[in-house]
């Protein structure tokens, strides 16, 4: 029973095995009877896994592409996606026919040709459209040469230098390689050299323009060997009016609204504590903002990165310009009495000058009527200089010399009040006018630095 059982299962599954073979040959007459007689003439005892030329030296492929659109430029991920009609041409002495007609075939019929294995280098993603079939084309010509045309989208990467986002210009390029057939086989070229790419012209693109293009031809070594390789190089600049619009007036536009604190009153701290610590906390925030739309993981400084810095700076540098100026008051006077500070000192010394004059007549009578009043005072300051070794001349020098230390003590603190005066208020003597010189110096570095800043990125 167990051998019975075992000799049917084996003729069922050779009898499946009949079936299918016997539907594969119905299938492969009835795709003959639907080829026109000239393909069935062509295709007779075609091998397509052999190349055209086996065995007398490679084949030429001609290429050519078409740019359909480039979709997306993603700085974050460095590549682009774009759209292109590939076109590739080469001769197969196989196909030749007499005629003056080209043939167009149904793109499913590629199956039965040889196609050179052509692919994108840099491609992390591509596919080939089917709607509503695939969108392929295939056309020979009656001396052999034969059409082959793709429709691809593909993502290709792009190594981008931002240093100068968003000033910068990047150079992309499409790499076109065999990828089994070395250089003995297969030979690359553009038809049209750098005509043999079309589309750029009226290409429209969100913040790129299209500057510059051409092609080259290399080869790729390998450890397997030489490859045959088509570049095609665009040059895409950036367009700025977005950015100036969207990131550099606002930040300017921050940077002169921190300065209107120069022009309020030293007194009105609420004021002007808001307007810094307002105006910084938006710069902080424009700042993240423009960072989120760029890659976090490379190590570039980029040229907008500098602007917001430096904006930053000065807008920090306003806040702190106050904080300046109102420890500046703590250490002198009323502000009322710094702005008549000058004439009251010269009001005192007019009053000095006439007081001291009103004092000296009385005096001057009083020596005129007493004139014997003055030599006896005389005798007794000699007599004090000239014996030192009596008594009373070493009782007065104790008297005489605590004077000195204290003189040279009430200097020397003079001295460092001074000193100490001058680094704090670094030589101001109205805090108001750290406020004046603040409305001159801010806004003209400011321009020397955006002169700067442009002229380099711009030119250089």
């Amino acid at each position: 029973m167990a051998v019975s059982a075992s000799g049917r299962t084996v003729f069922t599954i050779l009898l499946i095995s009949r079936l299918l073979e016997g539907s594969l040959l119905n299938a492969e007459m009835k795709e003959g009877e639907i080829l026109p007689p000239t393909i069935q003439r062509l295709m007779k005892g075609y091998n397509k896994y052999l190349r055209p030329f086996f065995d007398d030296g490679p084949v030429t492929v001609g290429m050519s592409l078409d740019i359909a659109s480039i979709d997306t430029i993603s700085e974050i991920n460095m590549d682009y996606t774009a759209t292109i009609f590939l076109r590739q041409r080469w001769t197969d002495e196989r196909l030749v026919f007499e005629g003056n007609k080209s043939l167009s075939l149904d793109g499913r019929l590629v199956e039965l040709l040889w196609v050179p294995d052509t692919f994108i280098v840099d491609s992390k993603k591509s596919f080939l459209h089917d709607i509503t079939v695939e969108n392929r084309l295939i056309r020979i010509f009656p001396n052999g040469t034969v059409l082959y045309a793709l429709r691809i989208t593909t993502t290709v990467a792009c190594n981008m230098d931002l240093t100068k986002y968003p000033m910068d210009k990047q150079t992309c390029t499409l790499q076109l390689e065999s990828w089994g057939y070395n250089i003995n086989d297969v030979m690359f070229y553009w038809t049209r050299g750098n005509e043999s790419v079309s589309g750029l012209d009226t290409l429209q693109l969100a913040q790129y323009t299209v500057e510059d293009h051409y092609t080259s031809v290399s080869e790729a070594v390998y450890e397997t060997g030489n490859y045959p390789r088509l570049v095609f190089h665009f040059e895409l600049k950036r367009s700025i009016l977005y950015f100036i619009l969207e990131t550099y007036v606002p930040s300017s536009l921050l940077v002169v609204l921190s300065w209107v604190s120069f022009w309020i009153s030293l007194s009105s701290v609420p004021a002007r504590i808001c307007i810094g610590v307002t105006t910084v906390l938006t710069m902080t925030t424009l700042m993240m903002g423009a960072r989120t739309s760029l890659p976090n993981a490379n190590c570039f400084i980029k040229a907008i990165d500098v602007y917001l810095g430096i904006c930053f700076s000065f807008i920090f540098g306003a806040l702190i310009e106050y904080a300046v100026a109102h420890f500046c008051t703590l250490t002198h006077p009323d502000t009322h009495l710094l702005m008549y500070g000058h004439r009251m000192h010269d009001f005192d010394d007019e009053m000095n000058g006439i007081v001291t004059t009103i004092s000296s007549h009385p005096s001057r009578a009083k020596r005129r009527k007493e004139p014997a009043a003055s030599p006896p005072p005389a005798p007794a300051a000699t007599e004090l200089t000239v014996t030192p070794s009596s008594p009373s001349g070493s009782e007065a020098k104790p008297e005489a010399s605590p004077p000195e230390p204290t003189n040279w003590c009430l200097s020397a603190m003079a001295i460092l009040c001074k000193v100490l005066r001058s680094i704090y208020c670094c030589h101001v003597e109205n805090p108001h006018h750290i406020d004046y010189y603040s409305r001159l110096t801010f806004p003209m570095s400011f321009v020397m630095v955006n002169l700067l800043y442009w002229t380099y990125y711009l030119y250089f």
